[in-house]
């Protein structure tokens, strides 16, 4: 396995956890410094990794950063401290992924061991959101409904990784106040929890849609690629016979 997956799982957590928390103590232009050395993180980061890797983790940034833009700005579903979108919450996006596949990766082992235990813990939260949690969860409930299924039907380790990675973002970051979620879906009136219990489904939306575009992309970059090779050569020859 190596020990790459490791130190990227360990980085990460240390950034999140000392990140989040110094969050909580600045205001705007420090918030643009945490962006500027979030995203240098993460570019240092994904220069360890494939370009497959950092094609999926790039695809997770696009999606989720219009996911937050929705979600946040413009549906209300949840609110930052300072009532914005934080610089460095775009490139932590593809630090979660990065996370979740490396803990995959160290799973990779036992695949079957990780996706019972994200399985069970999206469903034991979400029946705990319906019954005995302070907060009525129902929103919460119905995305862990779809996360599990999810996580049956494709059974890629990777789901229940970028879950559990993601369930302990949410619950630190909803206990330091950085973000707060509403206890309604504007609009549509389903009562949700602080954090929802389902919201790592939102990250699996993102995760399959970065997987599909990298796929693409990749498909695309061979023609191209041979198509390069073709003029190089082409170009070299003529070089040639130009010198002799």
């Amino acid at each position: 396995m190596g020990r790459l997956p490791l130190v990227t799982l360990a980085t990460i957590l240390l950034w999140t956890v000392g990140g989040l928390w110094v969050d909580g103590h600045v205001g705007r232009p420090g918030q643009l410094a945490l962006g500027i050395f979030t995203a240098c993180l993460l570019g240092a980061v994904l220069a360890r990794h494939s370009p497959a890797v950092r094609l999926q983790a790039l695809g997770v940034v696009v999606f989720a950063t219009l996911g937050e833009v929705i979600g946040s700005l413009i549906w209300g579903l949840y609110d930052y401290r300072l009532e914005n979108l934080p610089a460095y919450v775009p490139p932590g996006h593809g630090l979660v992924y990065l996370a979740g596949l490396s803990l995959a990766t160290i799973c990779a082992s036992r695949p079957n061991a990780l996706l019972v235990v994200a399985g069970l813990g999206a469903a034991v939260w979400g029946i705990a959101g319906l019954t005995f949690l302070p907060a009525t969860d129902v929103a919460g409930a119905i995305g862990c409904t779809f996360l599990v299924l999810v996580l049956l039907t494709t059974r890629r380790p990777v789901y229940a990784g970028v879950f559990l990675v993601v369930a302990v973002l949410e619950l630190y970051g909803t206990a330091l106040g950085t973000w707060t979620w509403a206890s309604s879906v504007p609009g549509l009136g389903l009562s949700q929890g602080n954090p929802p219990s389902g919201v790592a489904s939102g990250y699996v939306v993102f995760d399959v849609l970065a997987l599909s575009l990298a796929a693409r992309l990749t498909v695309l970059g061979s023609p191209l690629a041979a198509a390069r090779a073709r003029v190089q050569s082409i170009s070299a020859r003529i070089a040639a016979r130009s010198i002799g």
